[in-house]
């Protein structure tokens, strides 16, 4: 189809993710997720463009099966033993390196946007972090900023990377934003079992800024103090 038709806009009218070989040659893809009653007035605005289709995948995308980290839950004995621990879903991803059809927060709309990184504060309540958008296409956007934290090397068992914060703008072509992106203090925490308590790892915490998980446009570091 796309060879005689290379220009088609493919729906995918799915809830969760599933395999498409041909994403590569596709020009454009919308997921509809499932829209209900609806569901043609909202493809119809999105595709004559009077609306901009601009969510973000809240999973990763495979491009291959064997890439799953867990390609099956079937029971055993009536159980089913989930052994991922903290590296669920697209932590898992980021700890094989294997390089997904469409990474989690991944996302696109009818513009285009330039991304400059402000000063990272610690707060009492966690870290924020100063972001400025620009919009430098030709339609107005709508962008979700998202911040991913890299703790230090420690003891803990902790995700190669996760999903901190993040914030939104809608901004007119050729305009710009400042946008804050809060990440609270116990998205930065891990429980230890020794302590029976939530607690800091002490070190240096290595934010990474961008439109996905593996859209990185820029990464700040921040000296994090362990709790008392």
């Amino acid at each position: 189809m796309l060879a005689e038709v290379p220009n088609a806009v493919i729906v995918v009218n799915a809830g969760a993710p599933v395999l498409l070989p041909w994403l590569e040659q596709a020009t454009t893809v919308l997921w509809a997720w499932f829209p209900g009653q609806e569901a043609g007035h909202a493809l119809a605005d999105i595709l004559a463009g009077v609306v901009e289709p601009a969510g973000r995948l809240p999973w990763t995308l495979p491009a291959r099966t064997d890439d799953v980290p867990v390609p099956h839950a079937v029971p055993i004995d009536g159980v089913v033993e989930y052994r991922e621990g903290v590296h669920v879903g697209y932590r898992a991803w980021e700890r094989s390196g294997a390089t997904p059809a469409a990474p989690f927060g991944h996302g696109l709309g009818w513009t285009r946007w330039e991304y400059t990184l402000g000063e990272a504060r610690v707060t009492d309540a966690g870290v924020e972090v100063d972001v400025v958008v620009r919009n430098t296409g030709a339609r107005a956007g709508r962008e979700v900023v998202q911040v991913y934290v890299e703790a230090p090397a420690s003891d803990h068992d902790r995700p190669v990377r996760w999903l901190g914060g993040h914030a939104a703008a809608t901004v007119a072509p050729g305009d710009e934003a400042s946008v804050t992106v809060r990440i609270p203090r116990r998205v930065l925490e891990t429980w230890d079992v020794r302590q029976d308590a939530w607690v800091l790892p002490e070190g240096e915490y290595r934010l990474h800024t961008g439109r996905s998980v593996r859209d990185i446009r820029g990464v700040v570091c921040v000296p994090l103090g362990a709790t008392p």
